[in-house]
C-alpha cells in the first residue's frame, strides 16, 4: 500500500478534482489504519490481561484456551508462553502500523500543503475570521 501511495504522489495530477480525490484517498487510508491499530490494541490489551491473570498461578493448573472456535483444555504452563508470544507479536505489528500511519499522515499533510487544500471546517473558520476582520 505504501508503494502505491508513493506512486500516486509521484505522478502529477491533471485536475483539481484529481488532487482532491487523491487527498481523500490518503485520508481514508489513514482512517482505516487507525481503525486497525485500535482493533489490534484492544486484542493486545486482552492478551495483557490474560497474561497478568495467569502469571501468579501454578503452571500445572488447568487452563482453557479458544483455538479455532474450539475450547481446548491445557495447563497454565502450556498456555502462558503462547499468550506472551502473541502479545509480543501484536506489539510488533502495532508498532509497524503506527510507523506506516505516521508516514501516510505526513504524505497527506504535504499533499494538502502543496495544493493548498482546506477541509470544510478550515474553510468555514477562515471565512468567519475574514467576516470578523471586516
Amino acid at each position: 500500500q505504501a508503494s502505491t501511495m508513493a506512486a500516486a504522489v509521484a505522478a502529477e495530477p491533471k485536475s483539481q478534482e484529481e488532487v482532491v480525490r487523491r487527498y481523500q484517498t490518503m485520508t481514508t487510508e489513514c482512517d482505516k489504519l487507525v481503525e486497525k491499530i485500535t482493533e489490534l490494541e484492544f486484542d493486545r490489551n486482552e492478551h495483557q490481561l490474560v497474561q497478568e491473570t495467569l502469571q501468579p498461578l501454578d503452571a500445572g493448573r488447568k487452563a482453557y484456551r479458544l483455538v479455532g472456535g474450539v475450547l481446548v483444555e491445557r495447563t497454565v504452563g502450556e498456555v502462558l508462553p503462547s499468550v506472551k508470544s502473541n502479545k509480543e507479536n501484536l506489539d510488533a505489528v502495532i508498532g509497524t502500523l503506527k510507523d506506516r500511519l505516521e508516514t501516510m499522515q505526513k504524505d497527506a499533510a504535504e499533499w494538502k500543503a502543496k495544493y493548498n487544500l482546506k477541509t470544510q471546517e478550515e474553510a468555514q473558520a477562515l471565512q468567519r475570521q475574514q467576516q470578523m476582520a471586516s
